[in-house]
């Protein structure tokens, strides 16, 4: 996710779920650290008769996971068939984002299809513009400098974490090149080993045919 991309960071995606019970979908997103993350999702229920997906009903779930870049989960919990979930990275990196249904309720509706609509807001557009400027009483010039503010930040976070990667990165080029040098130097030495024990195995071989 590069700077501009930060800027307009809203992931809209639509994906089926079907009713076995083990089928989830995940996703990956690139996080720098302290950053709330928004998503919003709606489900919809394939209907066999009018052949058309229909709104979920309230007893259909969606269960949501998130893990982040070590692999610890950091949020672990069951919603409803439309909801919201929000959490705050604290290590930058890939967070990957598991959304399954609660198949307990869903084999109810066996060989049926469930639709998912997901938003997933990053950072800045996480806020409700609207709302703050109502609670803080801003005018339009102090909302918009507030605005620009939290953008600047956010930027900030995403140079942070575009530094962390390259960082990374060279880190695993310098221990892939040593590791490539230490192997050289190991073929090498084997090979100087294999040429010096022919020419000792030569020299005895021409030492017995007293060709020497």
């Amino acid at each position: 996710m590069n700077i501009e991309s930060l800027l307009s960071a809203l992931t809209t995606c639509l994906f089926p779920i079907t009713g076995r019970e083990t089928e989830k979908k995940c996703f990956i997103e690139e996080i720098p650290d302290e950053t709330m993350i928004i998503g919003n999702y709606r489900t919809q229920l394939y209907d066999k008769q009018k052949e058309e997906y229909l709104p979920a009903t309230q007893g259909l779930g969606m269960f949501v996971e998130v893990k982040d870049p070590d692999e610890k989960v950091i949020l672990s919990r069951q919603y409803g068939s439309e909801g919201r979930f929000t959490f705050t990275s604290h290590t930058p990196g890939e967070h990957q984002i598991c959304l399954h249904s609660n198949s307990s309720k869903f084999a109810l509706f066996a060989g049926g299809m469930l639709r998912v609509h997901l938003d997933i807001q990053v950072g800045e557009h996480t806020n409700n513009y609207a709302e703050i400027a109502a609670k803080d009483k801003l005018t339009e010039l102090q909302l918009r400098v507030r605005q620009l503010v939290e953008q600047v930040d956010q930027i900030q976070k995403e140079q942070n974490y575009q530094r962390y990667r390259e960082e990374r990165f060279r880190q695993t080029s310098e221990s892939t090149n040593q590791r490539v040098l230490w192997w050289s130097i190991v073929q090498t030495l084997i090979l100087v080993a294999i040429g010096f024990w022919q020419m000792r195995h030569l020299k005895s071989f021409f030492e017995a045919k007293k060709l020497v």
